[in-house]
């Protein structure tokens, strides 16, 4: 384990064969950098790479949700809703770190209205990266979500074509003109896209940057979002539940049940 700044981001860098991972603790603990045999993976800068979304994902409708008889307000940061939780606009506390792994903690805090403890976990092999989060409590029950938002290079450089994204959804949740699911669930349509698939087997999405690199997003979680609006980059996310789930399908954290989620990103040469 070694320290790296950039004049972006500082953090924690693992390494494992040609694979190197930098973990940005101070920066809501997001991935910084992925690079496979030097070549980055991430679009860089400070709102980028690849943060956690916790404790909800996506947008939540005009900023609110209910627990039993309380309603809750959130800041809207995504006008008129409130987007992509609060961990990664955080500095997190390292728990423990070496060469291939680290792990790190944060505390919530207001503007989220509930006491909990979120742990993330990152795990680094030559071929592979594994992450890990769980969102607990001690003290009362409460509505969450997690999952994480990676920005994948569209372009991985050298003259290489743009990335390929292929994934075989049971559904899509149908996305109204307020960008909330309405609660249907449809056939999937072609992209592009900023919308939310389910996949009951768990998630599995392979993206490929032809006669470069092939990566696999996988996890046990059965929804992913997928994001290609944007010409830098192309987003494939897991989360535990849909945008907009703590009014939707909300998860409760208990002192006896808390949630946890994996995440793993697996890649093999083209060249």
């Amino acid at each position: 384990m070694t320290t790296e700044e950039t004049p972006e981001t500082k953090g924690v860098r693992l390494t494992a064969g040609d694979a190197e991972l930098t973990v940005s603790p101070e920066n809501g603990c997001r991935i910084g950098s992925l690079r496979i045999g030097g070549t980055e993976l991430l679009r860089q800068g400070p709102r980028f790479g690849a943060f956690p979304m916790v404790p909800w994902c996506g947008r939540t409708g005009l900023g609110r949700f209910r627990n039993g008889g309380q309603t809750h307000q959130l800041p809207i940061n995504s006008p008129p809703h409130a987007i992509h939780g609060t961990g990664r606009n955080v500095a997190w506390s390292p728990v423990r770190t070496s060469q291939s792994s680290a792990a790190f903690t944060y505390d919530l805090a207001d503007p989220w209205p509930y006491e909990g403890r979120v742990t993330q976990t990152f795990e680094l092999s030559p071929d592979s990266a594994t992450v890990t989060m769980s969102v607990e409590t001690e003290g009362d029950s409460f509505p969450a979500q997690a999952g994480w938002h990676p920005w994948f290079l569209r372009n991985l450089g050298d003259g290489g074509a743009d990335a390929e994204i292929a994934f075989d959804a049971a559904w899509q949740e149908e996305r109204g003109e307020d960008h909330l699911p309405t609660g249907r669930r449809i056939a999937p349509k072609p992209g592009p896209w900023d919308d939310c698939f389910g996949m009951p087997q768990g998630v599995d999405v392979t993206l490929t940057w032809p006669g470069q690199l092939e990566l696999k997003v996988t996890s046990r979680t059965e929804w992913v979002v997928v994001y290609d609006e944007q010409a830098e980059a192309v987003c494939v996310e897991p989360q535990s539940g849909p945008p907009n789930g703590l009014n939707l399908l909300p998860r409760l954290v208990t002192p006896i049940d808390p949630l946890e989620l994996s995440m793993t990103w697996s890649w093999r040469t083209l060249a």
